[in-house]
C-alpha cells in the first residue's frame, strides 16, 4: 500500500525561544581512574609516561577487577544472608578472584588502607 498525501500531515515548525540559544549544552563527565593511575605511576617511576591508549586499557582493567570483586562480594553477602558488604566480604572475594601471592599482597594493602582510614577518623 503506497502512502497518500492525506495519510501524513506535516506539523508546522515551532520557532525556538531566544533564551534557548543562550544556554550551552553541558559536557557529560566521563569518570576514569586515569588521575589515580598516573599518580601511582609517578610514585613508582617518576621519569616514565603513559600513552592515552595504555591509560584506556588500564582504566578498563581497573573497572573489570572492581566489577568482579563487587559481584563476588555481593554473592558472599547473599550466601550469608547479610544485606551489607563489609571489608570481610571484600577480602574473601579478593582471595577467590586473585591468584596466590597477588591475593596476599592485595589483602595486606587493603588491610593497611582500612587501618589508615579508621585511625584518621
Amino acid at each position: 500500500m503506497t502512502p497518500t498525501p492525506t495519510d501524513k500531515v506535516s506539523k508546522p515548525i515551532k520557532p525556538t525561544k531566544v533564551g534557548d540559544k543562550d544556554k550551552k549544552k553541558r559536557k557529560t563527565r566521563k569518570e576514569s581512574y586515569a588521575t589515580y593511575i598516573y599518580r601511582v605511576l609517578k610514585q613508582v617511576h617518576p621519569d616514565t609516561g603513559v600513552s592515552s591508549k595504555a591509560m584506556s586499557i588500564l582504566n578498563s582493567f581497573v573497572n573489570d577487577i572492581f566489577e568482579r570483586i563487587a559481584t563476588e562480594a555481593s554473592k558472599l553477602a547473599q550466601y550469608n544472608k547479610k544485606s551489607t558488604i563489609s571489608s570481610r566480604e571484600i577480602q574473601t572475594a579478593i582471595r577467590l578472584i586473585l591468584p596466590g601471592e597477588l591475593a596476599k599482597h592485595a589483602v595486606s594493602e587493603g588491610t593497611k588502607a582500612v587501618t589508615k582510614y579508621t585511625s584518621s577518623k
